[in-house]
């Protein structure tokens, strides 16, 4: 078969693992559907620069095994390859969220409007913080299936940690082009976060454990905390 008939570009495109070719100072030439998605989380800049420095030494290609986050977005190794001067291409390989098709049992979830049991948690959190709250969220979401209880425990316990904040911000949201596998079956992301000025990061650990037993990806940083919950509504 003569190689010059395949349309390559096909495959790169829907590949889930991020591809960029770089121009002559970092321009973008091409890339794939999941590095512009990618693109949503770190910039053109920060990712060039990433592959000057995993470049191999010579022409050719070189694969590093290196955990790499762009917020939410993790990462277990990268390519960086080139065979001129002019371009440079780098592909990175996502670290898969977790492993649920065999440990969520979704008949025993509970139908839930997301967006009523998230301002019922706020309610609460408001007896103890009068700063100034903002929520930003898509009140059209449909129902979908939740560990009401335990999801329910693990917003107070993330609530708590922003109590002296003066002022937060929540927004809750759809992340497009994004999914997991569940029961064979594909199922969308929601994000959920929430930013202050300030705030307590002396249970990070035990909130992180308490999202994992939910099957949510949580990521803490200084002033926010995120979680990525499965979408499910069958």
């Amino acid at each position: 078969m003569n190689s010059e008939s395949i349309d390559f570009k096909f495959f790169i495109e829907s590949d889930n693992n991020p591809f960029i070719l770089f121009g002559v100072n970092g321009k973008i030439l091409y890339l794939n559907d999941a590095a512009e998605i990618m693109l949503g989380y770190t910039t053109t800049q920060n990712l060039y620069n990433t592959a000057l420095i995993y470049a191999p030494k010579n022409f050719g290609y070189k694969t590093t095994h290196v955990e790499i986050q762009y917020d939410m977005l993790l990462f277990y190794a990268l390519t960086v390859a080139y065979q001129n001067e002019e371009q440079i291409g780098l592909k990175l390989y996502l670290k898969p969220r977790m492993d649920t098709a065999q440990t969520i049992n979704t008949d025993k979830l509970q139908v839930t409007n997301i967006n009523a049991l998230l301002e019922a948690n706020i309610a609460l959190f408001k007896i103890h913080n009068n700063g100034n709250l903002t929520l930003l969220t898509d009140h059209d979401l449909p129902s979908c299936r939740i560990d009401q209880n335990n999801f329910s425990k693990l917003m107070r316990k993330i609530f708590d940690l922003f109590t002296l904040a003066s002022s937060v911000h929540i927004t809750l949201k759809l992340i497009v082009g994004e999914y997991i596998i569940i029961q064979n079956r594909r199922e969308q992301i929601l994000q959920l976060s929430i930013q202050a000025d300030i705030r307590n990061s002396s249970d990070d650990q035990m909130i992180q454990k308490m999202a994992q037993e939910i099957h949510t990806l949580c990521i803490c940083k200084a002033d926010s905390i995120t979680l990525h919950i499965p979408f499910i509504q069958k």
